[in-house]
């Protein structure tokens, strides 16, 4: 297993479709690859660097086998294998949905090389809110679109500062279950979420899955220094480096 050097990349412009930095498997009760099938899938694509990837919560306690199974995997020339975990940000204060030894384990030896930081639900201020209930609250005046959105990258940039060590994972995909969208996030809150990525060297994906970040929020960052790498957010081997939505982008020159 390699050393995440992730961080020491260009910080600007096109993610390089060589790599996938999101890639699932049977450790995720969601996924049906293994290690050893994604690292094959990975090298039939010809990728040089990719992230192997499972689901935690703060109970998880599979995270040492997981990374075990990964270590144990046979080298492939030329492909840089990297690991982390994925945790959902559980509150405006930044907290993450992991066990307290896999965040401070990042970027040991022990230890998984990165927590991406995902949306799965609004961190509110007393914790996650299903999309369900963000509806239920825009729809009773509650809260205001703009107070979602100050929330979700409130959150995000406190949790990139709590943990170190971080990836976003594809970021703003919970606008969408909420009835809102990435046009409703301020160009003011996008730079001060880049300016807290650049400052930590933290990576964001744009996400084969989900689709997300789009193209004004790819510019911006990646204008503004930000890391931008490539995933697909697999979880089945065969999808593992294939981009059907990012290489036509990459192809007329769009940012991807």
């Amino acid at each position: 297993m390699s050393t995440d050097r992730t961080a020491t990349a260009p910080a600007a412009g096109t993610p390089r479709l060589d790599e996938d930095h999101h890639v699932h498997s049977t450790f995720s009760d969601d996924a049906v690859s293994t290690p050893a099938e994604n690292l094959a899938a990975a090298r039939r694509a010809g990728l040089r660097r990719v992230r192997m990837v499972d689901h935690v919560r703060t109970t998880s306690t599979h995270v040492p086998d997981m990374l075990a199974a990964v270590r144990a995997l046979p080298p492939v020339d030329g492909l840089e294998v990297l690991t982390g975990v994925e945790a959902k940000v559980l509150d405006v204060a930044g907290a993450v949905d992991a066990p307290a030894d896999v965040l401070a384990a990042l970027g040991t030896p022990d230890g998984p090389d990165r927590v991406l930081l995902a949306d799965h639900q609004l961190p509110g201020p007393d914790g996650p809110w299903s999309p369900r209930v963000v509806r239920e609250r825009l729809d009773a005046g509650a809260v205001r679109p703009a107070d979602v959105v100050e929330m979700l990258v409130t959150a995000t940039a406190r949790a990139v500062e709590r943990t170190g060590r971080a990836q976003l994972a594809h970021p703003f995909s919970v606008l969408p279950k909420v009835g809102l969208d990435e046009d409703d996030v301020p160009d003011a809150l996008l730079d001060a979420l880049a300016a807290v990525l650049v400052a930590t060297g933290t990576p964001a994906e744009v996400n084969e899955k989900w689709a997300c970040p789009g193209p004004r929020v790819r510019a911006r960052w990646a204008g503004a220094g930000v890391l931008l790498v490539a995933s697909t957010d697999a979880h089945v081997a065969t999808d593992v480096g294939v981009y059907r939505r990012l290489a036509p982008a990459r192809a007329t020159g769009g940012t991807a």
